[in-house]
């Protein structure tokens, strides 16, 4: 029976684990602080920040609105298709065209509407003062879904201007290593909606074209490595198990078949943390402290952090910076404790750093 009490006093391990409510200690530190600009409040949920090449900022308000702030008003933006407002789905992230500035285009993650409910759609449009024109919708998941929450929905560009975003599993963890669907993936498409010819299942029977990877649970955090132009995500675990990804094409990143977390009513869904053929994280969180935007540090402007990944803390209401040496994570600090349920952040064209909070503000960050 030894090998029966081994394995109760690892699950107990691993329970209390994923059950500790501390957020993970400081283990990185700056030569500065920070000091808040807030620039907008009582917006509603801002999700997506993006800046335009005049400094104009972009914010996507998840119950379904659109505006622009600029040199301190806030104006709303006109046009915007019909958006499915239910749980965790709405207006979500805003991107620019790499050459925006010869093109024009801006690109939206959104929940849009269909029959039985609701999934990730990605819309291209263009600006004419505060209105949007020239919309195509370029990408619509499938199947549609009424479960509320779980909808991914971040977008990034890699230096071949290919096109990739997420969608979460949509609450069913099955749908993350199910090719026949679009849910709990990273998707790769074409700026203009079309399927590039090197996705790696294009040839594959049944499976969704615009597959890049899969067994991702709720992955919030997409964007594109300064240096090597790899394509980095994080998304959501369950209780415990949040991940940051380097996604690689073709690649299976484990959910729900892997996990470092529990279910929330504590029940396992996996004792497995590896198996064959799936991808290990770069980096996990145990507990969990619920991931959601980022972005990297290119800027001089904040000193020691050129390389660094900041993420927001939805959980436990911080910003989290990620001190990264060699593509690793080797250190972690919390900022602006207590600020809020960090929902985005923006390193803008201008070499600041902007964050959206859930209780409706946008904020410019300056190093002091």
């Amino acid at each position: 029976m030894r090998w029966y009490t081994l394995f109760l006093l690892f699950i107990s391990s691993f329970l209390w684990a994923c059950d500790k409510e501390e957020p993970p200690a400081d283990t990185a530190n700056s030569d500065f602080t920070l000091a808040m600009d807030t620039l907008v409040t009582g917006l509603g949920i801002p999700w997506g920040l993006a800046q335009l090449p005049n400094n104009d900022l972009l914010i996507t308000i998840k119950q379904g609105r659109l505006y622009r702030y600029s040199n301190g008003n806030t104006q709303e933006i006109q046009g915007l298709p019909d958006i499915y407002v239910k749980g965790q789905g709405g207006l979500l992230d805003v991107q620019l065209d790499p050459d925006y500035e010869d093109n024009g285009w801006l690109y939206l993650a959104y929940a849009a509407p269909g029959a039985g409910g609701g999934n990730t759609a990605i819309l291209r449009a263009k600006l004419s003062g505060n209105t949007l024109i020239d919309q195509e919708k370029i990408f619509q998941g499938q199947p549609y879904l009424s479960t509320p929450y779980h909808y991914g929905s971040r977008i990034a560009f890699d230096g071949d201007g290919h096109l990739y975003f997420s969608i979460g599993d949509r609450g069913t963890m099955e749908n993350a290593q199910d090719l026949t669907n679009h849910c709990g993936k990273i998707h790769r498409i074409n700026k203009d909606g079309s399927i590039p010819s090197d996705n790696p299942f294009v040839d594959s029977a049944g499976a969704m074209a615009s597959i890049f990877s899969y067994g991702h649970r709720n992955p919030q955090g997409v964007t594109t490595h300064p240096a090597t132009g790899a394509i980095w995500t994080h998304e959501h675990g369950p209780k415990g198990g949040d991940e940051i990804n380097i996604v690689a094409a073709g690649l299976n990143y484990g959910w729900p078949e892997i996990t470092h977390g529990i279910d929330y009513d504590g029940s396992i869904i996996t004792t497995d943390t590896a198996k064959p053929g799936m991808e290990q994280p770069l980096h996990y969180w145990v507990p969990s402290i619920a991931p959601c935007g980022m972005d990297f540090v290119t800027s001089a402007n904040y000193p020691g952090w050129a390389g660094d990944l900041l993420i927001g803390s939805l959980k436990f209401g911080y910003l989290h910076r990620c001190d990264i040496e060699d593509g690793k994570v080797v250190g972690e600090e919390k900022l602006l404790e207590g600020v809020g349920r960090v929902r985005d952040v923006l390193q803008g064209r201008d070499g600041y750093l902007y964050i959206s909070v859930d209780n409706g503000w946008v904020i410019k960050l300056l190093p002091e």
